[in-house]
């Protein structure tokens, strides 16, 4: 079964963005222009509209307007929005302007493009897409893209549904002209998403350092405690940044909520602390997507989760010593993205090691060949086996030692009834010496637990040569 989502990313160790000028952090603020575009009878819907706004719990109006929820959206576009903009109009932010809501505010959109925003699109309507069928939400994006154009006279090259379907990120890779899409909350840098075999930039947005939780129970109750929250967000960010692991920072506004007097103070306050450290990259979200496509290009890499049966059980199962059971059966089970690294691949073949039986794990440490034995001089080993075995000098002993070898793989075979097993590559010739010297003399059990371990290390090698 492939397992869709991708719970590895980057990993421990993030790739440097490589930011302008040296930058410690990228600032990225979006403002979500909404208004106009929202669930309205008005605008043809079928009720009205619920989310995000001051009225705590409310619930739709079917068939009816809904009077407080327009005018709260109504204050976003009259007076929240030129609030912000008066904050902002100096640096680059992006707008997600939901194409309705921008051809219902040629004002604010001509403040937007004085200001040298980015504008993209954030969808047709300001609607939930979980249950709109396929057709009908490809549909709304390509109406979104050509009514956005004959707003802005340009067509957007960002895209933001909001409130997605599972089918939205598909289709914004589909429609084919997006230079990033946003619809993830998955990192703090933008990253590369294959779909049938195209590569898209996602550049992540945020649900935490984003007003909307003051129209949330559980989120930001006064500005201060938004302010803090940023200022928090920002720190951590630059302090990783002069590290040497910068990152994105993203923040979200909507004119109805941030545009208020006592959120817009959060604002400023976070801009003059932002604008007091040196290494700042303010920027929209397609200085960002076009930054990270030239400095980091898609780079096809191998990606055995995607991998056929057949050539997933050819490239893997000699990973464990004459073994291609465990490549069969690994590949049988849930395999993702968090499998196409050393380590996440590893760690699923010792799982299924593991649950093995007592008389199949015993099969692989018997398949395992003896030390400078019979079979490395006949040259009969796996290549596998050969390498790791030359590297460790076990290739050129004397006689003395070739003598000595043998009597200590012997003894361990005639005690315990399974070759001395030890990965090489973590000891120099001595130290495998004193090792087979220490543990021949060790009881079987003990023996069988550790010969276990070291089969599954020498895997994880194993593993690191071929996914580099």
């Amino acid at each position: 079964m492939r397992y869709s989502r991708d719970m590895r990313g980057y990993g421990e160790t993030t790739p440097d963005p490589q930011w302008p000028g040296g930058a410690r952090i990228a600032v990225q603020i979006v403002m979500n222009y909404e208004e106009g575009g929202e669930n309205s009878i008005e605008h043809g819907d079928a009720a009205s509209e619920a989310f995000l706004s001051e009225i705590i719990g409310c619930q739709p109006w079917p068939g009816q307007r809904h009077w407080n929820m327009e005018s709260i959206y109504d204050y976003g576009a009259r007076s929240g929005f030129w609030r912000l903009h008066r904050l902002l109009k100096d640096i680059p932010i992006t707008v997600y302007g939901v194409a309705t809501a921008l051809e219902r505010a040629p004002e604010q959109v001509s403040a937007m493009q004085a200001a040298g925003w980015e504008i993209a699109t954030h969808g047709l309507k300001w609607i939930d897409y979980r249950d709109v069928p396929r057709e009908i939400e490809a549909d709304h994006i390509a109406q979104a893209v050509e009514l956005h154009r004959r707003v802005t006279g340009e067509r957007p090259y960002g895209f933001y549904q909001g409130r997605t379907s599972m089918n939205t990120v598909e289709l914004g890779c589909e429609e084919g002209g997006f230079a990033y899409l946003a619809d993830t909350i998955a990192d703090e840098l933008p990253y590369w998403h294959v779909h049938q075999g195209r590569p898209q930039l996602m550049v992540p947005y945020t649900m935490d350092a984003n007003d909307m939780r003051f129209s949330s129970g559980q989120g930001f109750g006064t500005g201060v405690e938004f302010f803090d929250y940023l200022r928090d967000s920002f720190d951590v960010l630059y302090e990783e940044g002069a590290a040497g692991a910068p990152k994105m920072m993203s923040i979200g506004l909507h004119c109805r909520l941030a545009g208020r007097p006592g959120r817009a103070m959060a604002i400023k306050r976070f801009l003059e602390h932002a604008r007091a450290h040196e290494g700042v990259w303010f920027a929209t979200r397609l200085d960002i997507a076009r930054h990270w496509a030239e400095t980091h290009p898609y780079q096809p890499r191998p990606r055995p989760s995607q991998m056929e049966r057949d050539a997933f059980v050819t490239k893997f199962g000699g990973i464990y010593e004459h073994s291609p059971w465990i490549a069969e059966r690994v590949w049988d089970a849930e395999m993702g993205a968090i499998h196409d690294s050393a380590a996440g691949l590893a760690g699923r073949m010792a799982q299924i090691f593991r649950a093995a039986s007592n008389e199949e794990r015993l099969g692989v440490l018997i398949a395992h060949p003896d030390l400078a034995g019979k079979l490395a001089e006949a040259k009969q080993l796996t290549a596998e086996s050969t390498s790791e075995q030359s590297s460790a000098g076990l290739d050129a002993l004397t006689d003395a030692e070739k003598a000595e070898f043998t009597r200590l793989n012997d003894a361990y075979t005639a005690k315990h009834g399974f070759p001395f097993i030890i990965a090489v590559r973590d000891y120099d010739k001595p130290g495998i010496q004193r090792a087979m010297q220490a543990r021949v003399d060790n009881d079987t059990l003990t023996e069988r637990s550790e010969a276990e371990k070291q089969v599954m290390r020498i895997a994880e090698l194993r593993l690191k040569d071929v996914l580099k």
